[in-house]
């Protein structure tokens, strides 16, 4: 086991570029720190944005799963990750949609699977990493969406599952993950790019929003720990145009199919849920290491 392990668990291809790319990057460039991205689904219901490859659409050859994985792999390059792995293995479980919608109604969607046989395949993940640290959403789901939100659950169940040793010893010995964080957007940070952006004539897209109306901000006093990664930007920049049929990136700012233009924020933030906060600590008193006190 290297001294410091993190592993995160997120939902599709580009959700952890998005949420986590640059504490990835920084992470994985870091000596005796390896890094395991765990993805739960292909995102075969995403909305496609390259005209090219609109064929692979669900509602049409239902291909773009396996075009995502290609992605995924590109983006994972970028950022100089070499363990990423899909949960159960590929199309175990489909992009759940969003509720209300028929995809959110098949079986093999990964909102309607058993909890407990997903959350199995992510403990025999963490009995083999053995991460000290593991990252995945808020009980929310970071913004409502099903297959977050059950992320939020198979992970939030594995961790415990995985430090029972009367739990299924065929699959490893029982570890106890040190620290838990929840992925987070701050709305403090959030308000600042809007009014930026308002300051710099801009009137449209993000720059109209009300960050009380964004379904994924989150209370500034809720944000333990800020992970600086400026020096890992570029390659943050990098693995979103690898994700080109859900990413539309232009000069620091990314679209996806809502075609509201975001910052791609080179600083990220987390929530820290299990574990003790340790140093160093950044000016607003945040940790600024997921492995501070470890």
């Amino acid at each position: 086991m290297c001294p410091h392990e993190p592993s995160l668990v997120h939902a599709h291809p580009d959700d952890e570029t998005i949420g986590s790319g640059t504490t990835m990057a920084r992470y994985a460039a870091a000596p005796d720190t390896h890094v395991t991205l765990v993805t739960c689904t292909l995102g075969e219901e995403g909305e496609i944005l390259l005209p090219a490859v609109s064929h692979l659409a669900a509602d049409q050859e239902d291909r773009l799963g396996e075009h995502r994985m290609t992605e995924l792999a590109d983006a994972m390059a970028a950022l100089g990750v070499t363990d990423w792995r899909l949960l159960g293995g590929a199309h175990r479980y489909r992009d759940s949609g969003m509720m209300g919608t028929s995809a959110n109604e098949r079986p093999d969607c990964f909102w309607r699977a058993d909890l407990l046989d997903a959350a199995a395949h992510l403990v025999a993940v963490i009995r083999e990493v053995r991460p000290q640290v593991l990252v995945t959403y808020d009980d929310f789901g970071g913004y409502g969406h099903p297959d977050h939100i059950q992320a939020h659950r198979v992970a939030m169940y594995a961790v415990s599952l995985a430090e029972a040793p009367s739990f299924r010893p065929e699959l490893g010995e029982p570890h106890a993950v040190a620290k838990v964080y929840w992925t987070a957007f701050p709305k403090g940070v959030i308000r600042a790019g809007i009014e930026a952006l308002r300051e710099s004539g801009q009137t449209t897209g993000f720059a109209a929003m009300d960050p009380e109306d964004l379904p994924f901000g989150c209370e500034d006093a809720l944000v333990t720990t800020a992970i600086e990664g400026a020096a890992h930007y570029e390659a943050k920049l990098a693995a979103m145009r690898a994700h080109a049929t859900q990413i539309a990136l232009d000069s620091g700012f990314f679209a996806l199919s809502n075609n509201i233009g975001s910052p791609a924020w080179s600083t990220e933030f987390f929530r820290l849920v299990r574990g003790s906060a340790g140093g160093p600590l950044d000016g607003d008193g945040r940790e600024a290491d997921l492995f501070g006190g470890l």
